[in-house]
């Protein structure tokens, strides 16, 4: 039997009407939605359903809600999929860690509203994220390394997506640097429309005070195993898994590594359960070197999960 791993994506992979089709079928579902709303404070069915762009961007509103989409989704596949393991990109970390049991779908959601009102406090004067594209993890680190070394200012590798697609992270300074460094390497920097440097000390602040939540959350040892964003590997224990995710908003996110373990683990079939498809597309990047034949789909409508077979 081929070995499933289930993908769970994170902010960038909203779009307006998720999640509604599943809502409007199970009445648990819309209670997901409206504890949420409650714990947010934030209207997030008329925002996500009915609302613009700009508004859905806000990470206030955008982690709450994307992750009762992914868990709701996760409800309509969860009796047709047996997952060998799991894992989530940055946000999604903790749907996968709703999945498998480590939080109860409750905890997920008041977590992540409080790690987005923590971040979208977080964001200081002058710092930033940039995605580069078209160019080695090699290259990318150097240019990092140079920039921290010539600027003394803060600058990381915060996202490693694809091995042509990364995110770094930190002051105005040093990404202004990076992007003369990016393009003299034939690179591309983009400028990321996000209130702070995250995935970076930077933020530091925030990171303690979530921490200091996340500790008053019952972490239970997870049914199936979570791949962490961190280290890219799984962890058993329920206080280590704690521990690892009282970090993971100043980690760097380890997603080629992440999906290249679960690989080294027999996984096969990769099924990204949200919205967008967004880890979807990132499979053929981070696998296209195998020499063995792999699977992916994505389930981000009711419609979707209903197409899976038992």
């Amino acid at each position: 039997m081929t070995k499933i791993g289930v993908l769970f994506p994170g902010q960038g992979s909203q779009e307006k009407g998720m999640g509604r089709d599943v809502a409007e079928s199970d009445a648990a579902v819309l209670d997901l939605w409206k504890l949420a709303e409650k714990e947010s404070g934030l209207p997030l069915r008329e925002i996500y359903w009915d609302g613009e762009a700009a508004d859905m961007a806000d990470t206030r509103a955008l982690q709450p809600a994307l992750t009762v989409v992914n868990l709701s989704l996760w409800l309509a596949v969860k009796g047709k999929i047996a997952p060998a393991a799991t894992a989530g990109h940055s946000l999604g970390e903790f749907a996968s860690l709703g999945a498998a049991g480590v939080l109860s779908l409750a905890d997920c959601i008041k977590a992540v509203t409080v790690r987005g009102r923590l971040m979208a406090e977080s964001g200081g004067v002058g710092h930033g994220m940039a995605a580069v594209v078209k160019l080695p993890q090699a290259t990318v680190e150097e240019i990092v390394d140079a920039v921290v070394r010539e600027t003394g200012k803060e600058l990381r590798v915060a996202n490693y997506n694809t091995p042509a697609q990364f995110v770094i992270s930190g002051e105005q300074e040093a990404l202004d640097a990076a992007d003369v460094l990016v393009k003299a390497a034939k690179g591309r920097a983009i400028r990321l429309a996000v209130s702070g440097a995250f995935h970076s000390p930077l933020i530091q602040e925030a990171a303690d005070e979530f921490a200091a939540f996340l500790k008053t959350l019952t972490w239970n040892a997870p049914v199936f195993p979570v791949h962490h964003n961190a280290t890219a590997l799984p962890q058993p224990d329920p206080e280590q898994i704690s521990i690892t995710m009282q970090h993971q908003m100043t980690s760097s996110v380890l997603w080629i590594q992440t999906v290249q373990a679960m690989w080294a683990t027999g996984i096969r079939e990769f099924v990204e359960v949200g919205p967008k498809g967004v880890l979807f597309k990132m499979l053929k990047a981070n696998l296209g070197s195998m020499d063995e034949k792999w699977s992916g789909l994505k389930v981000g409508s009711l419609e979707q999960a209903g197409e899976l077979s038992a």
